[in-house]
This record gives C-alpha cells, sequence and structure tokens, in this order.
C-alpha cells in the first residue's frame, strides 16, 4: 500500500503529541470524524485527490470544514501537510491514528457486517455481544452488505459469529439436504 509507511510516522507523531497534551481521545474521535467525512463525500475525497487544487486551498477547506469541530493538534496536522505538500495523506494518517490509539488502549476492533447501517441502539446490543464473546469491549467497525439479508456478521480478532439471515437459510437448505427423509408414494 503506497503512502502507509509516511501516514503511520505522521500517526505516531500525532499521537505523541496527543498523548503529552492529554488529549489522545479527542484526537482519536477527531481523526473518526475525518475518516467517516472523508468516506460519505465523494467531493471531499476528489478535492484532496486534486493535483490542481493548491495545498493551500485544501488546507482552508479543511479548516472552514473542521474548524471548530477539531483539537489545535489536527489543525496543526492540516497546516503540517499543507507545508508538505501531502494532503492526500490525510485519511491515510487519520486511519492509522485509530489503528494506533486502539492498540495503545489496548482495545480491539470488531468488524460488523450488516445489510443496513448500524444504529446507535443496534451498536449498543453489539458492544455487549462483544463483550459476551471476548470479556472486553471495542471499537466497531460497520460494513454494509445487502447480500447478508438481515441479521448481522461480527468479527473480533480470530472470533467469528454470524447472526445473519443468509446464514441461516443455508443451515436451513444444509439439514434439508442432509435428511435422511424418504417418501413412502
Amino acid at each position: 500500500m503506497k503512502g502507509a509507511r509516511p501516514a503511520l510516522r505522521y500517526a505516531k507523531a500525532v499521537l505523541n503529541l496527543a498523548k503529552e497534551s492529554g488529549n489522545d481521545a479527542l484526537v482519536n474521535e477527531n481523526m473518526q470524524l475525518i475518516v467517516n467525512t472523508i468516506a460519505e463525500s465523494d467531493d471531499l475525497e476528489a478535492m484532496l485527490k486534486s493535483p490542481i487544487i493548491k495545498a493551500k486551498d485544501k488546507q482552508k477547506v479543511l479548516v472552514a470544514l473542521f474548524g471548530d469541530k477539531v483539537d489545535t493538534i489536527v489543525k496543526g496536522l492540516f497546516n503540517l501537510l499543507e507545508e508538505n505538500k501531502r494532503m492526500l495523506m490525510l485519511e491515510p494518517i487519520a486511519k492509522q491514528y485509530t489503528i494506533i490509539y486502539d492498540y495503545h488502549k489496548s482495545m480491539q476492533v470488531a468488524k460488523v457486517t450488516t445489510a443496513v447501517a448500524l444504529t446507535k441502539e443496534l451498536e449498543d446490543k453489539i458492544q455487549a455481544k462483544i463483550v459476551d464473546l471476548t470479556g472486553n469491549s471495542a471499537s466497531i467497525e460497520n460494513i454494509v452488505n445487502p447480500s447478508i439479508l438481515g441479521g448481522f456478521i461480527l468479527r473480533v480478532g480470530d472470533v467469528q459469529y454470524d447472526a445473519s439471515i443468509s446464514n441461516q437459510f443455508n443451515e436451513l437448505r444444509r439439514e434439508f439436504d442432509n435428511s435422511h427423509y424418504i417418501p413412502k408414494i
């Protein structure tokens, strides 16, 4: 993955600054906000990747968009990326930050595949299931896949819990295939 190592170096530097100031949890929330905002906006992603738009203009857009929502450390990252002409790396840096922050806090990432986006209520129920299965809480990454029809598939580390409707249909199909029913006609 091109750019992963520099992104990791930036993320580690930001985490060190955030830990020194005691704002590492707040900066983690900021980084998640950045990742989610970029993922939801094709225009923002295109603007960050555009070689035509100047780095200074990209930085102005980020400050206007996130200005009062992010910590000064994150604003400093915007400035540093602008100075080094590396605005394209913002999303990978934010992703790397959340990964190393979770590792630093000994938190696991739970990947939850659902047919539709998770609501806060469902997220709370899934968090309870994660604690049931692993004994620890985890940060939740939601993957939307309509082919599972309903329910969810939960992966935490090497543990998988499949409560999807498509899995239940497959189990039912296997039961019928393995049935020893002989019709008496």
